[in-house]
């Protein structure tokens, strides 16, 4: 018998949907604080068969990513000038719009690729070329100050290993952003904090510690952190990798939940049962973009 926290039912997505509503903090905007450029960007992706074109609040254009040594001058593919050796070409010209409200599954083998487009679109990574526009910003044109402040405002990430900090108990790790961000009074925070656990099925877990929870409890916890400054963006990095698959479907009925409230949403996954449970699949491989289901000629 499969046990951790129940799975999010009707009256938890309703809950989760009237406390962001009730969110402390600044109404969404496509120009975040820190940004030095705002770009109106559009998706050639539709709403559907026939329909309108989307605003696109994600978007990589011709964007190429070589990790190497510091320093060096990138001379052709993968190469790094400068005698300081050979860089390795993550992603190779990379095209890609996702409209605001789309929930994408990015698939692909280990060292495809996929990671790095999800650090590029929080702001983790920097392009080697080409152009990263989220929200309306820049990213390759803002300094790292500024990122530090647009992405607290703008980008929810769950991560595989949750990343949970372990002497702060459930409420405290979910009301960590808002502090950072100083949104609110504190007791505001810690409402909101509280009310966003409930949602994801913690209520009476805010007082325990990371370690006193199960894994699918810690995710949740995690989820709760995520939206806690009510981002308009989540990002997942196998954010169901160390769950069992009863656990990964209901982490994933969260995520829907939240998507169909309005929060775009995005995550790598290797599991392809669980990429179908998106509404558009991109899939990667040695860095390009070789299969898309969501795109339109």
């Amino acid at each position: 018998m499969r046990t951790g926290c129940p799975a999010a039912d009707h009256k938890s997505m309703k809950l989760l949907a009237r406390s962001r509503e009730r969110q402390v903090g600044r109404p969404r905007s496509a120009a975040e604080p820190g940004s030095t450029t705002t770009v109106p960007a559009t998706a050639p992706q539709g709403t559907g068969p026939g329909g309108p074109a989307a605003p696109a609040i994600i978007e990589l254009a011709r964007v190429e990513k070589v990790y190497g040594s510091a320093g060096g001058k990138r001379r052709g593919k993968g190469e790094v000038g400068g005698g300081r050796g050979i860089g390795f070409p993550a992603l190779s010209g990379v095209d890609l719009a996702i409209a605001a409200g789309e929930m994408v599954a990015i698939t692909g083998p280990s060292g495809s690729g996929k990671t790095t487009i999800i650090n590029l679109i929080a702001g983790i990574d920097r392009p080697t070329a080409g152009t990263v526009t989220v929200n309306g910003s820049r990213l390759d044109q803002m300094t790292e100050e500024q990122l530090a402040v647009w992405r607290g405002r703008t980008i929810g990430i769950v991560f595989q290993f949750f990343q949970l900090m372990p002497t702060l108990t459930a409420a405290e790790n979910a009301t960590l952003p808002l502090d950072l961000a100083r949104l609110g009074p504190a007791r505001e925070r810690r409402a909101v904090a509280s009310r966003h656990l409930a949602a994801v099925g913690l209520g009476d877990r805010g007082g325990r510690l990371p370690l006193e929870l199960s894994g699918g409890e810690q995710q949740r916890v995690a989820i709760a952190r995520a939206m806690a400054c009510d981002p308009p963006i989540l990002l997942g990095d196998e954010l169901t990798g160390n769950l069992d698959t009863g656990l990964a479907q209901d982490m994933f009925e969260l995520l829907k939940g939240l998507n169909e409230n309005g929060t775009t949403v995005v995550y790598v996954t290797h599991d392809q049962a669980l990429a179908a449970l998106a509404s558009r699949i991109v899939s990667v491989r040695d860095g390009l973009i070789t299969g898309d289901t969501g795109r339109r000629p």
